[in-house]
């Protein structure tokens, strides 16, 4: 038995003080996380962004040396324009862009529009730049609260389904106890390793997920097998001890895969990345020590009155999984057809699948958000290009101080301009002879471009989008024709190219992650069951698992099924449902093919151990899936494009992987395979 279960109080004592050190760091949490975490570490974008942080022009703005666009909020437009007329602005500086909400073009001259928002200022109301740094934090306060809505949204579905998984009110409740502690502790040990680690804001969402999906699973295969154990007769301590010798073995298992197969998110070698990997196996770790440690002190002193609150007709209790169960180990080769058939025909639209990270941040938003209408405002009014214009960063041979640099400049600027997509070219030399430039920065009055004694940016605005293929051969363009230029070096800046360079960057690290995940849950399913058959063929199903999850995902948010929008997939989310997919899945797995064993330990027969196994596991393994699609589901009908992704992909992937591979094709496949199941070792006799 369990030292915590030995002293029971103790246990639960020291978890309360754990909880009393970890709640009050939860309120600061998100202070030091990061809103974005998309460059490749150490990009020519990146360096060349850096360039522009200091200018009196932020990269941001509309490739104009005045004000940037703005966004107001919270005054009629009568009352804006009137404002407006005041500080010297006139009608045309501004366009509306919904109920109470109103654009300041870019262009406008920067004190009239300081006079402008500090009047608006007074009334209440809100100005809000519209560059991507706003945009990265309305995407993350819009997750945040996103997910905050989805989580209430989904809450009483949750608790009928835990009520029917297990069957009695007090145990339904302890999931939600493992849950909450797991999180509390997750998020106050987060908030002290942000101040030394960059992690993103998003790791709070993989951390409510991952808290409550394992939460749910662990607890509830240690919890049914203690009741099992007790309603055979067994005296309470020997039941907890069989339940953590079983359940518990399975769970600690699957905690280590999930752990590492997150881990393996840290390859991403971002900010996002780290978050996502920390925050996810911080979760699970978490989730697993309150598994074994508070979970048995509480059945402990709960003892028999665990069976409080029985519910009829429980979900594990339903004649269906013996049913099931019967069809896929009397007819396997039909079983396991059937599943490759539904796995193979979802997936066959994986290979079109197509992802990057959105270069325009506000596309990520709701369609009804404010700075998303913004965005489309000034791309409808300065083109498609406008939210999102590139910086040129210009190290010269020669000091700004001196003509021959500006002649260098006048050339690049030509050259730029002449390219097809570029509608303009925002640069100092179209108004001033270089000798004139020369003596005008060496007073420091071309701050809006002087980067440094021999640094100059200039910005270029594309007619496409930001997202669009001609932007990115654009992009191809620009770096041949600088690359051409003699006497200076050039680096290209801007949200298009940092995105540009994270999707390739990325697209290079993924098939180390897939790798480490992959070889993860071989070993840990090699580890857990002693066979490195079963270990191969849990990898190759849920290889087709996830196809078949990218098929769907392609079929509905890029080609828009179902009335959806259609959109590229996020690069961003993808990896992320993947690898939850293969944490997740470990504990099905492990848990199905234990109980295989346990049987064929009794002396069972192959086909007769994966029937007996699918019919009392079969309810708990589909129970703990609805119960994670219960979570999830909430988030498909968010506004919040990058929260469907994540929503469809899980629901997807874990019905798939309940209702198809443990029910029929992993006891069909024992059953296929008789003794030879878990090579090495003989499985128990033919019969």
């Amino acid at each position: 038995m369990p030292l915590a279960a030995r002293r029971p109080w103790v246990a639960i004592l020291l978890w309360v003080a754990a909880l009393l050190v970890a709640v009050p760091l939860l309120p600061a949490v998100a202070r030091h996380l990061s809103a974005g975490g998309f460059s490749a570490p150490h990009s020519a974008a990146q360096a060349a962004d850096a360039t522009a942080a200091h200018l009196h022009t932020p990269l941001s703005s509309a490739a104009s040396p005045s004000q940037p666009a703005t966004l107001v909020q919270g005054l009629a437009t009568s009352r804006v324009q009137t404002l407006a007329r005041a500080a010297g602005l006139g009608p045309r500086a501004l366009a509306p862009s919904g109920p109470g909400a109103m654009v300041l073009l870019p262009g406008a001259p920067r004190a009239a529009a300081q006079r402008l928002f500090s009047r608006v200022r007074a009334t209440g109301a809100r100005v809000t730049p519209i560059n991507s740094s706003t945009e990265s934090h309305a995407v993350s306060a819009q997750a945040i609260a996103a997910l905050k809505t989805s989580t209430v949204v989904a809450v009483p579905a949750l608790v009928i389904l835990l009520a029917l998984v297990f069957g009695a009110a007090v145990p339904a409740l302890l999931p939600l106890v493992a849950a909450g502690v797991g999180t509390a502790l997750t998020l106050g040990v987060v908030s002290l390793l942000e101040r030394f680690v960059p992690l993103s804001v998003y790791l709070l969402q993989i951390v409510t997920f991952l808290a409550l999906g394992v939460g749910v699973d662990y607890v509830l295969f240690v919890t049914s097998r203690f009741r099992s154990e007790l309603d055979r007769g067994a005296p309470v301590d020997d039941a907890l001890t069989i339940a953590m010798h079983t359940g518990g073995r399975s769970v600690l298992f699957s905690g280590i895969a999930v752990s590492l197969a997150l881990g393996g998110l840290l390859l991403g070698g971002t900010a996002y990345w780290t978050g996502m990997a920390l925050g996810g196996a911080l979760a699970v770790v978490s989730v697993l020590l309150v598994t074994h440690t508070l979970l048995p002190a509480l059945l402990r002193l709960l003892g028999p009155r665990i069976h409080r609150g029985r519910i009829r007709w429980a979900m594990p209790d339903w004649p269906l999984w013996g049913r099931l169960a019967d069809w896929a180990t009397s007819r396997p080769a039909w079983a396991l057809g059937l599943g490759l058939v539904v796995l193979v025909g979802l997936g066959w639209a994986a290979p079109t699948l197509s992802a990057n990270v959105p270069a325009n941040v506000a596309r990520m938003l709701p369609v009804q958000s404010p700075l998303a209408k913004a965005s489309r405002v000034l791309q409808r009014i300065d083109g498609a290009g406008s939210v999102a214009p590139m910086v040129v960063a210009l190290r010269l041979g020669t000091s700004v101080a001196v003509p021959t640099s500006w002649t260098s400049v006048a050339h690049v600027t030509a050259e730029l301009a002449r390219l097809g997509d570029v509608a303009s070219v925002s640069s100092p030399t179209g108004h001033a002879s270089p000798e004139a430039l020369a003596r005008l920065a060496a007073h420091g009055a071309l701050s809006a471009f002087v980067a440094g004694s021999h640094r100059v940016d200039l910005f270029v605005t594309a007619r496409s989008g930001p997202d669009t293929a001609a932007t990115a051969t654009l992009l191809q363009q620009m770096s041949a024709r600088l690359g051409r230029v003699e006497g200076l070096q050039a680096q290209i800046g801007g949200a298009a190219a940092v995105m540009q360079g994270f999707d390739h960057y990325l697209a290079g690290r993924l098939p180390w992650m897939g790798a480490a995940v992959g070889l993860v849950a071989l070993a840990v399913l090699w580890a857990a069951t002693g066979s490195p058959l079963q270990a191969l063929l849990g990898v190759s199903i849920n290889g087709l698992v996830m196809l078949a999850t990218a098929g769907v995902l392609v079929w509905i948010i890029q080609r828009g099924a179902f009335g959806v929008a259609p959109n590229p997939l996020n690069l961003a989310v993808l990896p992320l449902v993947f690898v939850m997919l293969f944490g997740l899945s470990m504990d099905y797995q492990v848990i199905l093919l234990h109980r295989i064993q346990e049987q064929l330990a009794r002396g069972l027969a192959p086909r007769a151990a994966a029937r007996q196994a699918v019919a009392t596991t079969g309810g708990l393994i589909t129970g703990a899936g609805l119960i994670m699609v219960a979570v999830v589901a909430a988030l498909v009908a968010s506004p919040f494009e990058v929260l469907q992704t994540l929503g469809i992909g899980l629901a997807t992937a874990v019905l798939l992987d309940t209702l198809v591979v443990r029910t029929c094709m992993v006891p069909a496949l024992v059953t296929l395979l008789g003794p030879h199941a878990f090579w090495p070792r003989r499985a128990g006799p033919t019969l």
